[in-house]
């Protein structure tokens, strides 16, 4: 996953100042155990500002201040054993970032037979006491609930592979709301006319997302390329060669075209600082103008797959979801539903123009197309299939209000026969069948266009929903 700079995350551990001189060693050992957190969440290539076990509702303020100091973005509060909540709220009131609270024990289970060997009943009871996170859990939540305060709670024990594989999706949930927080669209051209779905409400988007939306214009692409060398031209034309099964039917002239133009994009993008870019253009029969966007799809599938993605038809919403896909490397394929096989319980999705190839299914072909449906013009146009296996379609909904939310569905990438139209084009499978995937999927209200990733990450763009306050709907 690449981001702008490494997040940063907060962990502080919670005890009661009481029980350290009633139980010698005690202390020591809970703070081992948050050493030994702090060192794995650090292997999640985070900054990890460990500021202790907070006791006392004093240090708790001493520790929120660190804490602010540090901009953290997510916390993670250990419970060590018992602790009051007046040593928790004071912090996560004051830092104002997601928590995620730890109710980890030790080990799996409790060693009876040595635990009820042990004679010295003070002995025993410190010795409870380093395994007693369970209680503390209740109060934390309560008092949060009546706070208003946000939180999640994952509980395990300190090895344990499902907690670890929560605490690895919050990680990437956080680095993936830092990437969106840092994206700069691109938005070039205008939407397609009269697809009302696709409309979008920027200024919502930017308040929730926290990205910036840089609007382009199309005699910048064209100066730029204008300036395009021959020596620029050729480099791409091998890099079409190298990553692309380049059909033997693409012309010179049309392969030149898109080089040119794909040259064009790079330097807009670098210009302009881009994440991402949602493009849709017509133009007038003959004009420059036509000339470039009838040219863009293999420049632009080139930088769908460098991690700048790209959608058509102004799909603002969607480029988003590609994002947010390709920053949990999943990929991020711009697609919409092309036709239903009852037969064999599968439906196709695919789309024309822009393609992630790094999830292809083999390599991605170029080839010629001489008619763009619904579109002016004609030019080269990728051809690929996603990898079969698991996968995730996300979409990113605004509702009546412009609010947004997540809508998701797991499924998997299956073979079988394809329509070769020059297009992306998979068939997928989702276990509640493709009946009622269609119904529930379009009745949340969806535009009609998905983001297809590899894998299955739900979980994670979930947690992303709650650091966003977003609602989240995952119809399978």
């Amino acid at each position: 996953m690449s981001f702008t700079s490494k997040i940063k995350v907060g962990l502080f551990g919670i005890g009661l100042n009481t029980y350290w001189k009633q139980f010698d060693g005690l202390f020591k050992r809970l703070e081992n155990y948050q050493k030994l957190i702090s060192e794995r969440i650090s292997d999640y290539d985070v900054e990890v500002i460990n500021v202790g076990i907070v006791d006392t509702p004093q240090k708790a303020i001493e520790k929120a201040s660190v804490l602010k100091k540090s901009d953290v973005d997510i916390i993670f509060l250990y419970i060590s054993t018992y602790a009051l909540s007046s040593t928790v709220l004071p912090i996560v009131q004051r830092v104002k970032v997601p928590v995620v609270v730890l109710n980890l024990q030790p080990v799996k289970s409790i060693d009876y037979e040595k635990f009820n060997s042990i004679r010295d009943r003070a002995t025993m009871t410190g010795e409870w006491l380093a395994h007693c996170q369970a209680v503390t859990a209740p109060e934390i939540a309560a008092v949060f609930n009546r706070a208003g305060i946000d939180y999640h709670l994952i509980t395990g024990y300190l090895n344990d592979p499902e907690a670890w594989k929560e605490i690895e999706d919050w990680i990437d949930a956080a680095k993936t709301a830092q990437i969106m927080g840092n994206n700069r669209v691109g938005l070039l051209g205008h939407y397609y006319n009269g697809m009302l779905d696709v409309y979008s409400d920027l200024t919502k988007l930017s308040a929730t997302f926290g990205s910036h939306f840089q609007l382009l214009e199309m005699d910048e692409l064209k100066m730029l390329r204008d300036h395009v060398t021959e020596d620029q031209i050729k480099e791409k034309i091998d890099e079409f060669m190298a990553v692309f099964d380049v059909s033997s039917e693409c012309s010179n002239e049309e392969l030149q075209r898109a080089a040119k133009t794909s040259c064009a994009l790079d330097a807009l993008v670098r210009k302009n600082n881009l994440n991402s870019l949602a493009y849709y253009y017509e133009g007038t029969s003959g004009n420059e103008y036509e000339d470039i966007i009838t040219s863009v799809i293999a420049g632009n599938s080139l930088l769908t797959a460098k991690h700048v993605p790209v959608a058509g038809e102004y799909e603002v919403k969607n480029v988003l979801a590609m994002k947010i896909l390709d920053s949990l490397n999943a990929g991020g394929s711009f697609s919409e539903f092309y036709a239903m096989d009852f037969n064999d319980d599968v439906v196709l999705l695919g789309h024309d123009g822009p393609a992630h190839f790094s999830i292809a299914e083999g390599k991605v072909g170029l080839v010629p197309l001489q008619i763009y449906h619904g579109k002016p013009g004609k030019g080269l146009s990728i051809q690929m299939e996603v990898k079969h296996g698991p996968v995730t379609l996300l979409s990113v909904v605004q509702n009546r209000n412009g609010d947004s939310s997540f809508l998701v569905a797991e499924g998997e990438s299956v073979p079988g026969p394809t329509l070769q139209i020059g297009n992306t084009n998979s068939r997928y499978h989702f276990p509640i069948g493709i009946k009622s995937f269609i119904n529930k999927w379009s009745e949340v209200g969806p535009s009609h266009h998905c983001a297809i990733g590899i894998g299955h990450v739900a979980s994670k763009i979930e947690k992303l929903s709650k650091i966003l306050r977003i609602d989240y709907k995952q119809i399978c």
